[in-house]
């Protein structure tokens, strides 16, 4: 693992960005019901997700005395509400499809409850902190190489393309948070990403099959998707075993979040977006500069 920090990116609050996600069709992944749904299982929990780590970090808000920290946090907060909002309008497609969207929700939200009420605030930022690494390594994963998002729809890719760069400017500031302000122990963050682990796959896995049965798929259909899909995801050559060693850097005693590089095309969404105002515009320059 390289030890050398990046430079620190500022995170930067962007309020009504439109995806124009009403047009999409159905199945948006190059008409891949696995993939599409796969997608669509994650932004179930991206919401309420998203609340949770807000209330994480405000556990220790009125704590901090870095002022540099405290404005960073203020912006993470700012940018995950607006994640949240964004993803709202995408299980609402999901809620028009009649897709059990609610169900889901209630039970994510019964296990951000449960972790708030019985687990105490140093596990909890660390649960956000662990959260944050995994999905700053989703946002290299799909947008390091244009084949892995080459069938998504420019819409759904766009609004992907958006969450992964503020991904890339907040990754470290629960961290930062959960070391210098709650000085969680290495052992407990060691726990914290074997949990979110098994909870977030198992949850995405557990949505996809419920999505792809309301879909109408037997169970037959269901199976042979699975197989083939789970290859793209986690097989020898997945998306996101190509991770796999910067997931394991969590458990080095020394690990920050900015030893890893802010994906290479950072700027160039930046670039385009400040240019054009049109985050549609500015996804597609991201992925175009993938390699």
């Amino acid at each position: 693992m390289n030890l050398t920090l990046t430079k620190i990116v500022k995170p930067i609050v962007r309020k009504d960005l439109e995806f124009q996600l009403d047009q999409i069709p159905r199945f948006w992944f190059g008409g891949d019901p696995f993939k599409t749904r796969v997608f669509d299982a994650l932004s179930l929990t991206f919401p309420d997700g998203e609340r949770y780590f807000i209330q994480c970090v405000r556990l220790y808000r009125e704590h901090i005395n870095d002022p540099i920290l405290a404005e960073r946090v203020k912006a993470f907060i700012q940018q995950e509400a607006q994640h949240g909002i964004a993803h709202d309008k995408m299980n609402q497609i999901l809620r028009d499809q009649g897709m059990p969207v609610q169900k889901y929700i209630d039970q994510v939200n019964q296990r951000f409850n449960h972790s708030l009420k019985r687990y105490p605030a140093s596990l909890n930022i660390a649960i956000t902190a662990a959260c944050e690494h995994l999905t700053a390594l989703m946002a290299t994963v799909f947008f390091s190489n244009q084949s892995t998002m080459a069938e998504a729809h420019p819409f759904i890719r766009a609004l992907f393309a958006w969450h992964s760069v503020e991904e890339m400017e907040h990754r470290d500031v629960a961290y930062d948070v959960m070391r210098d302000v709650a000085q969680t122990p290495n052992a407990m963050r060691y726990v914290a990403l074997g949990l979110v682990t098994v909870m977030m796959f198992g949850f995405t896995i557990q949505r996809t099959h419920g999505l792809l049965k309301q879909d109408g798929f037997n169970p037959r259909q269901r199976f042979m998707l699975f197989k083939e899909g789970l290859k793209w995801l986690l097989g020898s050559n997945g998306i996101l075993s190509t991770q796999k060693a910067e997931y394991l850097d969590w458990y080095h005693p020394d690990f920050h979040p900015n030893q890893h590089p802010v994906i290479h095309q950072y700027q160039i969404w930046l670039d385009t977006l400040a240019e054009t105002q049109d985050p549609i515009q500015a996804g597609e320059a991201f992925w175009q500069a993938a390699l």
